[in-house]
C-alpha cells in the first residue's frame, strides 16, 4: 500500500512538473527565441530597469509596452521617449520580420550596429534626437523596403554612404544636425519616391549634385548651414512639388538658376539675401518649419 501511494505520489508530482514546464512554454512560444532574445539584450544594453515604462520579462513578449507581434514574430518596436541610456545590441539584426523601429527622443550612445542593414523589412527607422556617433552603414542600401529614414541631432560622423540611393522606397530621409561631411552623393537623384530631404546643419561640401533635379516628388529640401559651394543646379527648376526650400548660411558663388524657379510654389524660401535678389516669398528662418523639426515630434508620443 505504502508503495502504491509512493507512485501515485510521484506520478502527481511530474503531472505538476509537466503542467508547469507547458505552462512557461505557452508563455514563450508566442515568439521564437531569437526575437525574445534580441529584445531581451535591447533592454539590457539600453538600462530597462530605468525605463519611463519598463518590460515585467516575466509577461509575453506582446505585453510587453511599444512591441507588437503579429504571427508569433516581432513587427514593431516603438519606444520614443522612454529614457532608454546605453547601446543598441548587435543582435537587433536578428528581428527578421520587424517592420517598424522607433527609439526617437531617448539618450541612445554608441554606434549604429552593423547587424541593422539585416532588417530589410523595416520601413520605418527612427532615431533621432539621441546621441548617436560614428559613421552610417556602408551598406544601408540593403534596407530596400525602408520608407522613413530620420536620424537627426546626433552626433554622426563621415560621409553620406553611395549605398544610400539604392533605398529606392524612401520617401523621409532626416539627417540633419550631426557632423557629417563631404560630398553630397549623387545616387540620392534615385530616389524617386522622396518627398522630404533633410542634411541642414552638418558640415558637407562640394557642389550640389544636379542629380537632385530628378526627384519631382520632392516637398522639402534642406540644404542650409553647410558649406556647399558652385551654382544652384538648374535642374532645380524641375522640383515642381517643392514647397519648402532653404539653401542659406552655405558658400555658393552663383544663385541665377533659382531665377528660373516658380516664386509662387513656395511656402518657405530662405536664402542668402547677399547673392539672391528678394524675388521670392521670405520667411523668417527661425520660425521655419524644418528648421524645428527636431522637437516636432514632442507632441507625438
Amino acid at each position: 500500500m505504502m508503495l502504491t501511494n509512493e507512485i501515485c505520489n510521484l506520478k502527481s508530482f511530474l503531472l505538476l512538473g509537466i503542467f508547469a514546464l507547458a505552462s512557461n512554454l505557452v508563455v514563450f512560444a508566442e515568439v521564437g527565441r531569437n526575437d525574445r532574445e534580441a529584445l531581451v539584450a535591447l533592454y539590457n544594453t539600453t538600462n530597462g530597469d530605468e525605463w519611463t515604462k519598463t518590460w515585467d520579462l516575466n509577461e509575453p513578449v506582446s505585453n510587453w509596452y511599444g512591441v507588437k507581434v503579429v504571427n508569433d514574430r516581432v513587427v514593431e518596436i516603438n519606444l520614443f521617449r522612454n529614457n532608454l541610456q546605453g547601446v543598441l545590441p548587435e543582435s537587433i539584426g536578428r528581428l527578421s520580420h520587424l517592420v517598424q523601429l522607433n527609439l526617437a527622443f531617448n539618450a541612445i550612445s554608441g554606434e549604429i550596429p552593423t547587424s541593422l542593414v539585416q532588417l530589410t523589412e523595416l520601413k520605418v527607422l527612427r532615431l533621432e534626437m539621441n546621441r548617436i556617433k560614428g559613421e552610417l552603414p556602408l551598406d544601408i542600401g540593403k534596407m530596400k523596403n525602408l520608407e522613413e529614414l530620420t536620424l537627426f541631432n546626433n552626433f554622426l560622423s563621415g560621409s553620406i554612404p553611395e549605398s544610400i540611393g539604392g533605398l529606392s522606397n524612401l520617401k523621409v530621409l532626416n539627417i540633419s544636425s550631426n557632423n557629417l561631411k563631404g560630398a553630397i552623393p549623387t545616387s540620392l537623384g534615385n530616389l524617386a519616391k522622396l518627398e522630404v530631404l533633410g542634411l541642414f546643419e552638418n558640415t558637407l561640401d562640394g557642389s550640389i549634385p544636379s542629380e537632385l533635379g530628378n526627384l519631382l516628388k520632392l516637398k522639402e529640401l534642406v540644404l542650409a548651414n553647410n558649406t556647399l559651394g558652385g551654382e544652384i543646379p538648374r535642374e532645380f527648376g524641375q522640383l515642381v512639388s517643392l514647397q519648402i526650400f532653404q539653401i542659406q548660411n552655405n558658400r555658393f558663388n552663383s544663385s541665377k538658376n533659382l531665377e528660373i524657379m516658380d516664386s509662387n510654389q513656395f511656402l518657405v524660401f530662405d536664402y542668402d539675401k547677399d547673392y539672391i535678389k528678394p524675388k521670392y516669398k521670405t520667411v523668417d528662418f527661425y520660425n521655419s518649419r524644418m528648421a524645428g523639426s527636431k522637437f516636432e515630434d514632442e507632441e507625438n508620443e
